[in-house]
């Protein structure tokens, strides 16, 4: 799929900042004027991302898992459908292909699928076999609805070997349509974690206190209540139960007639009566629903793995986009070494990339909406104070050869080659969590553009990526310069 790529915005924002360079070689005030505007511009920027920015959202995971209708689940199907009749248009030989048709026919089936699937899930030691079989000998065949019951590996298990197994057993979990989850005493910190895990996929889950019989009265109630406090607003009251799948055998101790005492383990019946009663009453009333939203999890798990795959299609088409802009903001900065004008000709190409790389992954900006993002990207830069280190870090490295440092723009020609690659790099990021926009105006989340800006940096700020993106721009800008030499300090962060 090709996309016919235009640049106003590119011829537009360097013949502005040539212009501006050439009157200010005629009249000085001029280039006052237009670094005043600029700043302005950034500083405005920053102060509307400073006093904009929100709180970040929490995970929503109150009370049951939110109830899904079969109109829902067919518009998630319908989304992954979507998503590979693009991946089919943007690489239609892409390996994965076949795999994800499939997986996608067989979506549709699963929401008149009849046999409930439970899972048992829980670390180790919690009674997870036992609670199975006696379930399957007393309570599972009782029922009139169609029921699977399975137990999955170990959770917890904090070995190389057994990583495996664990990531089995989370997939057991998240696939079933009823997950009870078992633990022996209070909730460990892990614990609570996965809970909240599974909460946020929607999955229906029961929180199960086994091994009740191994303490007190008195502590049985203490703890019941502690994980019901600790799942309050995650899990209702109810769906926390105590149970007792094998109890340990009880000493009987008898006085005979004659005084002597006889003493015997007498084995006890497993307690399980709270547990199946409220299994059955949910199997009754949401038997259709626990259904669907193990459908519409599957759904979505396809639509995230589809969109992975179109994502790096779409990645390997923008990364040589970035790079030819990057030569572009290297090339016009160090021709006008000014650096209020090497910011806007950074920006005017920014705004460029903004739209070329919206087109590949179908956000749709107009040009208005392209200079403004271009000018908030400029103004995260300098708020997290990426311009300031960058620019000194390449003048470090420049400082090794003395005929790059005092060429006139080296300086602001890397740093304006290195902006406009995080910049770009930053929105590939960006947009790769979007969705695909049918119309203009779609808003940037500043928070969210902030945390990939960091991100990004932080991935590109390695000495030895910058002193050979260093070399590779003045190879470029100054062909008959020797390279530069990276300084005894700068070998040994390398070397580290």
């Amino acid at each position: 799929m090709s996309v016919n790529l235009q640049r106003p915005i590119l011829v537009g924002g360097v013949g502005l900042s040539v212009s501006l360079w050439l009157l200010q070689s005629f009249h000085d005030s001029v280039g006052q004027v237009g670094e005043f505007g600029m700043l302005g511009a950034v500083a405005l920027g920053a102060g509307l991302w400073l006093f904009g920015k929100k709180t970040s959202k929490n995970l929503d995971l109150s009370l049951t898992a939110a109830p899904v209708d079969r109109e829902t689940v067919e518009k998630a199907i319908a989304k992954a459908q979507t998503l590979i009749k693009l991946l089919e248009t943007e690489s239609e030989n892409h390996a994965s292909l076949p795999q994800l048709r499939q997986r996608l026919t067989q979506l549709t089936p699963e929401l008149d699928r009849q046999k409930i699937q439970i899972a048992v899930t829980g670390g180790r030691s919690v009674g997870k076999t036992k609670l199975v079989q006696v379930l399957e000998s007393s309570w599972l065949h009782q029922q009139p609805q169609a029921l699977s019951l399975k137990e999955t590996p170990a959770l917890f298990v904090g070995t190389d070997t057994d990583v495996a197994a664990e990531t089995i057993a989370r997939e057991m979990a998240f696939s079933s349509d009823l997950l009870l989850f078992v633990t022996a005493g209070d909730l460990t910190d892990t614990e609570f974690q996965i809970l909240q895990q599974l909460k946020a996929a929607n999955q229906r889950v029961m929180l199960v206190f086994n091994k009740q019989d191994q303490y007190l009265p008195t502590e049985r109630a203490s703890v019941l209540q502690q994980l019901r406090q600790r799942m309050a607003g995650r899990l209702a009251a109810e769906d926390v139960v105590a149970i007792a799948s094998h109890p340990s055998p009880l000493k009987v101790r008898q006085h005979q007639a004659d005084a002597s005492v006889q003493e015997w383990m007498e084995e006890q019946t497993p307690d399980l009566t709270v547990l199946t009663e409220r299994l059955s009453s949910i199997i009754a009333q949401e038997e259709r629903q626990l259904v669907w939203a193990t459908t519409i999890r599957e759904a979505a798990a396809l639509k995230a793995e589809v969109k992975a795959a179109l994502n790096q299609v779409r990645r390997d088409r923008a990364l040589p986009i970035i790079e030819q802009y990057q030569w572009i903001a290297a090339a016009a900065a160090f021709a006008n070494p000014v650096p209020a004008l090497d910011l806007l000709a950074t920006a005017a190409i920014s705004a460029q990339v903004v739209s070329d790389l919206g087109a590949i992954y179908q956000q749709k900006f107009s040009l208005q909406q392209a200079q403004a993002a271009a000018k908030t990207l400029g103004s995260l830069m300098l708020k997290l104070g990426l311009v300031e280190l960058s620019t000194q870090a390449i003048g470090s490295i420049l400082k090794g050869n003395a005929f790059t440092y005092v060429a006139g723009g080296a300086v602001q020609g890397v740093s304006a080659a290195y902006l406009t690659r995080l910049a770009g790099l930053s929105l590939i990021e960006y947009f790769q969590e979007q969705e695909v926009s049918e119309t203009t105006g779609q808003a940037f989340n500043l928070e969210r553009l902030g945390q990939k800006l960091q991100a990004v940096f932080q991935q590109n700020q390695r000495t030895s990526f910058l002193q050979g993106f260093v070399k590779q721009v003045v190879g470029r800008l100054i062909p008959e310069a020797p390279q530069p030499q990276p300084t005894g300090s700068e070998t040994a962060a390398t070397a580290v």
